[in-house]
């Protein structure tokens, strides 16, 4: 791991609020219904607005959508805090999207991908009749983006490539229990394969309408 990462990982700041959101996570816990949908991750969970655009009716499914995602965590965060992002909501269907951050932040690859086989073996025993789906991870763009130093920073230790031989691994995981892995990314690259300068603010994070195009293929999964 390398000093930058130890930095941003032991971000007292950063660290207050992740507590301050799964304080909040479990609060909300207690009265939300059981048996629906959760969305959980990182921040490209924890920034896609289905919560919000479901309670103002621009969106409607048959169950409610929980997102219980927190910014800026790795696997090992999913798997220290399952009971408050997924495990006390009993949800019927959950999405998973972890593991950008494991490339990012210089995890070894075999620590992160034991991680996700742990997190999905505890999801198929403590929840086996929970349809699990885990997504393949969003294209980025590092063409368009690296104008300032947080761009600059946040881009230099991911790829395209990193990302989607990452995914496909994850795949292969997935596929060991039986778990649904799904390619929202239609519509999201340009020729070149990175993801349109559109649909993103700082090259890696989708914006609103990047996330409309995810949602429109993710649909059929809700």
């Amino acid at each position: 791991m390398t000093e930058e990462t130890k930095s941003l990982t032991l971000n007292p700041q950063l660290e207050a609020f992740q507590a301050s959101l799964l304080e909040k996570y479990a609060t909300a816990n207690r009265t939300a219904k059981r048996g629906q949908v959760v969305f959980v991750g990182s921040s490209l969970m924890e920034i896609f607005p289905i919560e919000q655009w479901q309670e103002s009716g621009e969106v409607a499914f048959d169950a409610i959508i929980y997102n219980r995602a927190v910014r800026a965590t790795t696997t090992a965060f999913l798997l220290a805090h399952l009971d408050t992002q997924i495990f006390d909501l009993e949800p019927s269907k959950v999405f998973i999207n972890i593991g950008t951050n494991d490339i990012g932040f210089g995890v070894p690859e075999e620590e992160f991908l034991a991680n996700e086989r742990e997190i999905f073996r505890r999801i198929a025993e403590r929840l086996p009749d929970c349809e699990t789906c885990v997504l393949r991870f969003y294209p980025i763009n590092t063409v368009d983006f690296r104008n300032d130093e947080d761009e600059r920073a946040l881009l230099a230790t991911r790829s395209n490539h990193a990302l989607q031989a990452a995914s496909d691994a994850i795949e292969r995981i997935a596929q060991e229990f039986g778990f649904p892995f799904i390619d929202v990314n239609a519509g999201l690259a340009d020729e070149r394969g990175e993801l349109k300068k559109e649909l993103t603010f700082d090259g890696a994070h989708l914006n609103p309408d990047g996330y409309r195009v995810v949602l429109s293929n993710l649909a059929p999964y809700l």
